[in-house]
């Protein structure tokens, strides 16, 4: 064990978190999201057991988000039509919050289908549990500056 570290952060996503590098990309997606089959080219890592924001959180203390674009967060916008309350999209913001000055402003919205065009070009997925429908989210690294 380390000190410092969230227990929820397994070596397998310590590692590759680590291993990702300045604009690298990762989904943390929810229980639907089609983690498989988008993640051939990826790194795909479950983490069945747990949901998004617990992992976001965790994430989000040793992953320094991208300051060289507006939304280095985005969201899976809910489809025209689909009658979908989204009120983890507010404890995303909150989370991201206590870890970026930036706030809710570092957070975007993608098309669902442009998402998964993105999501098929990122190093890595992690798949949740996560019920919470549209719970999608992913996120572009940055650098440490300290």
């Amino acid at each position: 064990m380390l000190k410092g570290i969230p227990k929820i952060l397994s070596p397998e996503l310590l590692k590759v978190l680590s291993e990702m590098g300045h604009s690298d990309r990762l989904v943390i997606s929810d229980g639907n999201f089609p983690a498989e089959s988008m993640g051939k080219d990826a790194i795909v890592i479950r983490c069945d057991g747990h949901g998004v924001p617990e992992l976001l959180d965790a994430i989000l203390q040793v992953f320094p988000l991208d300051t060289y674009v507006e939304h280095p967060v985005n969201l899976m916008e809910v489809m025209p039509g689909d009658d979908v309350e989204t009120p983890i999209w507010d404890t995303y913001k909150e989370i991201i919050a206590k870890h970026d000055e930036r706030g809710a402003a570092a957070v975007g919205n993608i098309e669902r289908f442009a998402f998964y065009d993105e999501a098929k070009k990122v190093y890595a997925i992690i798949a949740t549990g996560e019920s919470a429908l549209y719970a999608n989210i992913m996120l572009q690294k940055g650098v440490v500056t300290d």
